[in-house]
């Protein structure tokens, strides 16, 4: 890509947020440094994963010369495409749910709710715009690193060729991402399609909206259009939403969809979508029956594919697949020892809290380990996640049946919110609060826990399996009172009454009645 087609990098709309945004994560006047004569450290994608290991390597006050490239937006998905502008949106979509509850709380509002979709779009962009500062060139040019803006392949096995310049390397990084996955439905690409990275340009709401896929994307998605006026019917393959999720906690969410109003057609395939003066007209079929709806706007949620084209990775001896990415062993050491890979090129946890994890290794095992310090793997992270539905799903560790399809034995304890005080004063009485743990012993295997804000409580869970602190020291945190986090020591407590013995029990309850 040369300087004058740098100039070509456009987000749309076109508006100040935008360029904003641009100027950033991608100046349109930026001039490639000239290469220093070797690099300890040359990082291919400044999305999350991209952008740690270059800011941690040149951070490290050891005067290690260090390049980042980047052909697109630097941010990766996460700035442009992914967790600032969805959860923006997704702010917005809240408000309207709380304004349709505020009734069965007491508080009588106008039956009609004014929406203003273009001007939640402009917050949104205004809002990323802001944050983009954080991960702009001139910022980590700032750092002492080599920033160059534009394609970069392999040439051998130590250097990378970026804009008709040759980058000698002693270790490199493959950090490209991940983009949706192109969906293979007949006649879709004539008719076009959303995906995340092409959403966010919407400046007027889609009337009627289509979602593909009933996975964390397309439901997030679905219902933040529905709560902003769009009429919206979400296609998925399988028996419920979310199906990688614990299938109780997926129901509430469903539940939680349909009363939104959003038409949830299961069990279905889509086969073909033509252009008809209404619109765009999919033909699925589901239940063994063949049917047909008609959008405005189509959205496809429906998988990833990993950044593995043009890096001419043959040339190196990196394998990869293109379904599954670059392949890596557990240090993410390629199958050249001189190269890595960190982030959703190359991992099946593909959020921006994983990446950073997983640059954080990269950075020890690239750097450090070669002096005797150690290495670390990725197998050693303890990792959650979660789905910003309303109520949200945030899952840590092991599901119940993966327990035991390793030969663990393990036991569940299950706290419904519909027990937890503050859960019923909120009115949010619906979500539930499951951990797993071995059975015989109060250590946490994992744990999923549906609620309004369940991801900010599942990092208690989290912080307990890292430090290998067991439901017994959980039930000793003081925990204040009402909160819906207090549904974790209720399930502590439920563990540690296990552990009382008849006796024990005869004891107390006669102590009980002499009280």
């Amino acid at each position: 890509m040369s300087n004058s087609e740098l100039d070509r990098v456009i987000v749309r709309p076109v508006d100040e947020y935008n360029q904003r945004l641009v100027a950033y994560v991608h100046p349109p006047n930026w001039v490639n440094p000239q290469p220093a004569e070797t690099y300890d450290l040359v990082v291919i994608g400044a999305g999350t994963a991209g952008l740690v290991v270059a800011a941690g390597a040149a951070g490290l006050g050891l005067g290690l010369k260090v390049a980042l490239i980047e052909k697109h937006l630097m941010g990766g998905d996460c700035l442009n495409f992914g967790c600032v502008p969805s959860k923006t949106i997704i702010r917005s979509a809240r408000v309207v749910g709380e304004i349709r509850n505020a009734k069965s709380l007491g508080v009588n509002v106008s039956n009609q709710i004014n929406i203003d979709f273009p001007a939640v779009m402009a917050r949104m962009r205004r809002v990323r715009a802001g944050i983009s500062h954080h991960d702009s060139a001139e910022r980590f040019a700032s750092m002492g690193i080599d920033i160059f803006l534009d394609s970069g392949k392999f040439t051998n096995s130590n250097t990378v060729e970026v804009a008709g310049k040759t980058l000698k390397f002693k270790k490199a990084v493959i950090a490209t991402g991940a983009r949706a996955t192109k969906p293979k439905i007949r006649g879709i690409e004539q008719a076009g399609y959303l995906t995340n990275e092409t959403v966010f340009s919407l400046i007027q709401r889609p009337e009627k909206l289509a979602v593909i896929g009933g996975g964390p994307i397309g439901c997030e998605l679905a219902q933040v259009f529905r709560r902003l006026g769009s009429e919206v019917v979400l296609i998925h393959s399988g028996s419920h939403v979310l199906n990688k999720e614990d299938a109780e906690a997926a129901q509430i969410v469903q539940q939680a969809l349909i009363r939104d109003g959003i038409r949830l057609i299961l069990n279905a395939k889509v086969e073909e979508v033509v252009t008809v003066t209404e619109g765009k007209r999919l033909y699925f079929s589901a239940n063994g029956c063949r049917d047909s709806v008609t959008v405005d706007e189509i959205l496809v949620g429906a998988g990833r594919s990993p950044n593995v084209e043009g890096l001419n990775l043959e040339a190196v001896g990196v394998e990869y697949d293109q379904r599954q990415g670059v392949k890596v062993n557990d240090y993410l050491q390629t199958t050249n020892p001189k190269i890595y890979a960190a982030g959703d090129i190359c991992m099946d946890w593909k959020f921006t809290h994983a990446a950073d994890a997983a640059a954080r290794i990269v950075i020890k095992n690239t750097l450090f380990s070669p002096f005797g310090l150690g290495r670390s793997k990725l197998s050693s992270l303890v990792m959650p996640w979660v789905t910003y539905t309303d109520p949200e799903i945030a899952h840590v560790g092991m599901y119940e049946r993966q327990a035991k399809e390793l030969g663990i034995d393990v036991e569940t304890i299950k706290i419904p919110f519909s027990s937890v005080d503050r859960a019923i004063a909120d009115a949010q009485e619906e979500g539930l609060l499951k951990i797993h743990h071995k059975k015989g012993s109060d250590k946490i295997l994992g744990a999923t826990i549906v609620a309004a804000h369940a991801g900010e409580m599942i990092s208690e869970v989290t912080t307990a399996i890292v430090n290998n602190i067991g439901l017994s020291k959980l039930s000793s945190v003081i925990h204040p009172y009402p909160t819906q986090a207090e549904a974790i020591k209720k399930a502590a407590d439920a563990y540690r009454r296990t552990l009382l013995t008849p006796r024990t029990k005869k004891i107390l309850g006669l102590l009980t009645k002499l009280s």
